[in-house]
C-alpha cells in the first residue's frame, strides 16, 4: 500500500509513552498545523509484509497508524486489521473526520486524539472535536493538547468544556510544543496554570513532553 513509512520505535507522546510499537505511517493530511514536525507529502509503495518482520524480530504493544492523517486511508486500515487481527491498534489523529472514524472504530483499540487550537490552524473545530470524541470514547482515548506561547486562556477554556461535555473522566495531556515555524515555546509557570484550570473541570491532566524527541529516538 501507499505509505511514508513502517518502523519500530517507542510512543514518545501521551499515555503510553515509552511502549514499544510499529508505526505505520500515512501520507497527507486534511489539516495545516504550524507546529507540524512530520514529513509526510511523500509515499511510495511499501509491502504491509514489513510488518510481519517487525513483528517477529520485535516485541510490541500495538501498532501505531499516524501520518499526516491516518483516517483519509480507511481502507489501508481495515486491510491491516485483516491481516493482524490480533494486534491491537493504536489511533494517532487530529480528530476532524468523525465519518470514517465511523467507520473504523471497531477495529480500533486505543485513540489518541489531537485538539486543534484555533491559534495553530486559524479555524474553529470546537464542535468537530467533540463530535468525534463521542465516537472515540466507546474505546480507551485520551486528548493532546500542544501548547505554545499563542495559546489562548479563551480557547483553552473552550477546549476543556468540550472534553468535559462528552466525559470528565477523558484524559487530557498537555504537551509543551516543539518550537518551529515561528511558534514560540510556553513558559513553564503558565503550563502549571493551564493544568490547574483544567483540572477543574477533568480528573485527569497530564503534562507530558515529547520524550522522543528528548532521547532523540525516531
Amino acid at each position: 500500500m501507499k505509505l511514508v513509512e513502517i518502523f519500530h520505535s517507542i510512543q514518545g507522546e501521551g499515555k503510553y509513552v515509552g511502549v514499544p510499537q510499529i508505526f505505520v505511517r500515512f501520507p497527507n493530511c486534511n489539516l495545516h498545523c504550524r507546529y507540524c514536525d512530520t514529513k509526510f507529502d511523500r509515499a511510495e509503495e511499501i509491502s504491509i509484509d514489513e510488518i510481519s518482520k517487525i513483528l517477529a524480530a520485535n516485541r510490541v504493544h500495538s501498532i501505531s497508524l499516524t501520518g499526516g492523517e491516518p483516517l483519509l486511508h480507511v481502507d489501508e486500515i481495515l486491510e491491516l486489521k485483516q491481516k493482524f487481527p490480533n494486534e491491537k491498534f493504536f489511533l494517532e489523529t487530529n480528530g476532524s473526520l468523525s465519518n470514517e472514524l465511523e467507520k473504523i472504530i471497531d477495529s480500533i483499540d486505543i485513540v489518541s486524539m489531537d485538539f486543534k487550537m484555533p491559534s495553530v490552524i486559524n479555524q474553529n473545530l470546537f464542535e468537530t472535536h467533540e463530535k468525534f470524541l463521542r465516537i472515540a470514547n466507546q474505546k480507551d482515548c485520551y486528548v493532546k493538547i500542544v501548547l505554545s506561547n499563542e495559546t489562548t486562556i479563551e480557547e483553552f477554556s473552550m477546549a476543556i468544556d468540550t472534553i468535559a461535555r462528552v466525559d470528565p473522566k477523558i484524559l487530557l495531556i498537555l504537551q509543551p510544543v516543539d518550537p518551529r515555524n515561528g511558534i514560540q515555546p510556553i513558559k513553564s509557570e503558565m503550563i502549571i496554570e493551564f493544568q490547574n484550570r483544567a483540572l477543574n473541570f477533568l480528573n485527569d491532566v497530564r503534562i507530558i513532553p515529547q520524550t522522543h524527541k528528548m532521547l532523540r529516538i525516531p
